[in-house]
């Protein structure tokens, strides 16, 4: 290999490997968070599914011996009910998400003798196991798959001698309002705050390690402009940005996302009113706040843009990582306490307002808290605009 070459080869890996902050964020922070993204959403999708020693629970009409002789070994705890009353009470609780039974299964009376006596060649319809669930519920839905492979496995022993939910259609007792804001929920909010981080990355960096890696933030400094104000000033106006850059792309998605997801049918953005619009444009304004404060520090603290812009995408990637948690029933908390973690109070607060189950106290909490970080951003921002050493870094 031709010497000049390899001389060039060695001066770019010297540059490389000699700055620490670029192996750091080139080599080490990509794979680090990639790790803990996926870390977490494995562990919070196995205790999801695993459920614990907690079996799903159904209430029965009509159980049969076949059905109830399973005992301790059946995966789901089975409750008998009778008459229509307590049937179409079952299934309001189920329609409403109350009440502590994920499913509601219906036996015909006589359903052993029936399927005993049925002949499959006789062209006569066979005895019908309706199994009602919500699939707006996460545990209703798992324990609806549970039950099917329990009768599917049961069926095939039989040879085929009953049919289960027939017609396919009238079983799923979720409404096309809780259909769509349980997707929207577990969906916009991930992409939410990774639009958001974005338009900050595109204008941030530029407006602060920019103006440092062009000499233009000199000037500014020695004007009588008082750097809390610069500071401020600087915040408010990329935030805006940030906010109109975060809304193209929110518009665009929640625009799109139903035809996306097939149709458009079970996905509809009617199902929200100005109240919750009003709370999560409350929501976006706090949170991107919060958003332009840390990276407009990070940007200060950088000798220039490309340093700034790989500084700032690991913290992308634990706000990526705080909107999938909205996926995770179990790293979903509601406790008050857990929504003064910025970031992610914003995205349980998102998912909140998407799932139609607001809580006031706890988007108050995100709120505030998230207005308290941003003033300490500022406060932070205008100690590094007095210091020479952290403007005039080279």
């Amino acid at each position: 290999m031709n010497s000049n070459m390899m001389a060039v080869i060695k001066k770019e890996f010297t540059r490389f490997f000699t700055d620490k902050r670029m192996v750091l964020t080139t080599l080490i922070m990509p794979g680090l968070m990639i790790y803990l993204l996926y870390s977490v959403m494995g562990q919070g999708l196995s205790s999801q599914f695993a459920g614990g020693d907690e079996k799903p629970r159904a209430q029965v009409v009509s159980l049969p011996a076949s059905i109830g002789s399973m005992g301790q070994d059946a995966p789901l705890e089975f409750t008998g009910i009778s008459g229509q009353q307590e049937k179409d009470a079952a299934m309001d609780a189920l329609a409403e998400g109350s009440g502590d039974y994920q499913l509601l299964v219906c036996f015909p009376e006589n359903f052993d003798e029936e399927v005993a006596a049925y002949e499959v060649t006789s062209g006569q319809p066979a005895p019908a196991v309706e199994i009602y669930y919500n699939s707006s519920n996460t545990d209703s839905q798992q324990a609806y798959v549970v039950m099917t492979q329990v009768l599917d496995s049961y069926e095939s022993a039989l040879a085929n001698k009953f049919d289960i939910n027939p017609g396919g259609e009238g079983y799923d007792l979720a409404s096309e309002e809780d259909i769509s804001a349980q997707m929207f929920s577990m969906m916009v909010p991930m992409l939410m705050m990774a639009f958001l981080f974005s338009g900050c990355m595109a204008v941030a960096p530029e407006s602060i390690a920019g103006e440092k890696e062009r000499g233009t933030i000199a000037t500014l400094l020695v004007t009588p402009l008082k750097r809390s104000h610069l500071a401020l000033g600087k915040i408010l106006s990329l935030s805006v940005i940030a906010i109109l850059s975060g809304l193209s792309s929110f518009l665009g998605t929640m625009l799109s996302l139903p035809k996306l997801m097939g149709g458009g049918e079970t996905m509809n953005v009617n199902v929200y009113g100005i109240t919750e619009y009003a709370m999560l444009l409350v929501v976006i304004l706090s949170t991107v706040l919060v958003i332009v404060a840390v990276v407009s520090i990070i940007s200060a603290f950088a000798k220039n843009v490309k340093e700034a812009t790989g500084w700032v995408t690991p913290i992308m990637i634990v706000s990526m990582l705080f909107g999938v948690t909205t996926m995770v029933e179990s790293l979903s908390k509601t406790e008050p306490v857990w929504f003064l973690i910025p970031l992610y109070n914003s995205a349980q607060c998102m998912s909140g307002i998407f799932s139609l189950e607001m809580d006031m106290v706890n988007i108050a909490i995100t709120v505030a808290s998230n207005i308290v970080y941003a003033g300490i951003g500022v406060v932070v921002l205008t100690k590094m605009f007095d210091s020479e050493k952290v403007m005039f870094s080279k």
